[in-house]
């Protein structure tokens, strides 16, 4: 075999017969519920941390008109705006899907914020890092976007997303990730690979959905929180206060507000609509 399978009959310019359009049409017909947009802007939080404490607290509620048939969409206040977030969108092909879904929905910005462990150190976890490329170690990407060593971000997002957490409190990094699809098998060798490339965190979504972003033309931006070391520390995968969702929420809140602010400025309206 010359090459994987996953490599053939990709047809990057063509349309798919099944869409998120259809998917959601039926799951409406068949829930009862009625079409109604979603936030414009969106969270996907991987671990479901956020979501867990801001529906402890009361902060966040259901947001019932949401059709996807795995997931659940929630609706909380960030910054004075009101946002959605969906939990525990774990790996690259789930998060595509959600994605998909969402912009489908009519949200205007995602932001994903995952989980991720530490490959080159930028000092001891936890700490934040804003994704500029992920390499492509998973399978989603390939099906919209040709063979590539990395998926680049939105420039203009990252600057922005940067210039804004530039004085937190909470230690912000711009740089690379690697997306894999199997956690369980970064070997010795493939981390050694990894951090010889300049690779900050290894993570499980992000070149898939920056491929997806770049395909579709759409606003996306992918931040990990490094609180680990896979393991290879005594007392590992501590997030901080809150399971580190005190931190999370700053920084999100931030980063919406500077892309909110950048997209205006652009003449790009909806970012400050609700549901």
């Amino acid at each position: 075999m010359d090459r994987p399978p996953l490599l053939d009959n990709k047809h990057w310019d063509a349309p798919s017969v099944f869409t998120p359009s259809a998917l959601l049409r039926e799951a409406r017909r068949q829930k009862g519920i009625a079409e109604t947009a979603a936030p414009a802007v969106c969270i996907l939080d991987p671990d479901g941390d956020l979501v867990r404490r801001l529906r402890r607290s009361g902060a966040a509620i259901p947001f019932r008109d949401w059709p996807c048939y795995h997931t659940e969409l929630d609706v909380f206040a960030l910054g004075g705006r009101q946002v959605g977030v969906v939990g525990r969108v774990v790996g690259a092909s789930f998060a595509v899907l959600v994605a998909e879904e969402l912009i489908e929905s009519g949200c205007k910005l995602i932001v994903s914020l995952t989980s991720a462990g530490q490959i080159v150190p930028a000092g001891p976890p936890p700490y934040f890092v804003i994704i500029d490329r992920a390499l492509r170690d998973e399978g989603a990407s390939y099906h919209y976007a040709p063979p590539s060593e990395f998926a680049d971000g939105d420039p203009a997002l990252i600057a922005a997303a940067a210039k804004a957490v530039s004085r937190l409190r909470q230690r912000c990094v711009v740089g690379a990730s690697w997306t894999t699809d199997a956690p369980f098998r970064e070997t010795a060798e493939a981390i050694e690979a990894a951090h010889a490339k300049g690779i900050l965190a290894v993570e499980m979504e992000a070149s898939a959905l920056y491929a997806f972003a770049r395909a579709k033309g759409v606003r996306l931006l992918c931040l990990a929180h490094v609180t680990n070391t896979m393991g290879q520390a005594a007392i590992d995968f501590e997030k901080g206060e809150a399971d580190g969702t005190e931190d999370a929420l700053t920084v999100l809140e931030r980063v919406v507000t500077a892309l909110e602010v950048m997209e205006s400025s652009r003449g790009v309206r909806g970012l400050q609509s609700t549901p």
